[in-house]
């Protein structure tokens, strides 16, 4: 039976790896713990083996995930993603927008993206427009006003 609560330990690490919700990772500890307690102890009763698994893994749970969200939330400050990045920037229309007709695009970085006008107004190709949100996958823009 410790090669199940082994087996079941390294298993939902793999699901931890390949998550960010740090939720997994406590319940692998305490497989592995209640793995450990199996052979130190092997006359130990499956119920008395599931009892130990759930009462560690959710105790690490409680105790843990609070303090180790605040940190990942700390560490992440400043650290925007390239969505935010291209809010507040310059872009071209690559194909007029008119929200009516649902058509329209725009060139940012390199990429073209959908794009609907903020205002409802029609945008004409080549003109500059400001990257106002990214709505789902389209880009709402503004027209960039002339200065001076």
């Amino acid at each position: 039976m410790a090669w199940f609560w082994l087996a079941l330990a390294i298993a939902l690490m793999v699901i931890e790896l390949s998550t960010t919700q740090l939720i997994s990772l406590w319940f692998s500890i305490g497989a592995a713990i209640t793995a450990i307690v199996k052979v130190v102890f092997n006359d130990i009763g499956i119920i008395w083996q599931v009892v130990i698994f759930a009462v560690v893994s959710l105790a690490l749970l409680i105790a843990t995930r609070p303090l180790v969200k605040r940190f990942l939330s700390k560490k992440g400050e400043g650290n925007k993603t390239n969505l935010d990045l291209i809010i507040g920037k310059e872009a071209i229309v690559t194909e007029e927008i008119d929200n009516i007709k649902a058509q329209g695009s725009v060139k940012i970085n390199g990429l073209i993206w959908s794009a609907r006008s903020s205002d409802e107004g029609v945008i004409p190709t080549d003109a500059i427009v400001i990257i106002e949100e990214i709505n789902g996958n389209k880009a709402i823009v503004s027209i960039k006003q002339k200065e001076g």
